[in-house]
């Protein structure tokens, strides 16, 4: 069974590489007030799942630079995503709200709409 998961990890990393979207080209003063709007932003994810590569594309495709941490190959990443969020899942938004608290976001749609709610 790992070595169908190793398989089908790597074809769905080859397709997103091989389909990536493009960025959209901003000016700097743009691009400034999008990093503005999504400071606070965290997504923890792992490389080859698909609905974390389905945020991925969605974030490359709207040119939106969120911080991501790989909870399965980062340790301290896992670690802070159980105690924050509850468990161990992925795709998984942390919000630093403006009050000072943090939400955690689950399931990638949730995920998109989120973060294109912030750039509307």
């Amino acid at each position: 069974m790992k070595l169908i998961h190793f398989i089908l990890g790597q074809i769905i990393l080859l397709v997103d590489w091989l389909t990536s979207p493009r960025s959209p080209k901003r000016s700097s003063e743009e691009q400034a007030a999008i990093d503005a709007r999504l400071a606070g932003l965290t997504l923890y994810h792992y490389k080859a799942c698909p609905f974390c590569v389905k945020v991925r594309r969605a974030m490359k495709r709207i040119g939106a630079p969120i911080q991501t941490l790989d909870a399965k190959r980062d340790p301290g990443a896992a670690e802070q995503l159980v105690a924050g969020g509850g468990k161990l899942k992925v795709p998984c938004l942390r919000i630093e709200t403006t009050d000072g608290g943090v939400e955690w976001l689950y399931e990638s749609d949730a995920i998109v709409a989120h973060i294109n709610g912030k750039l509307a």
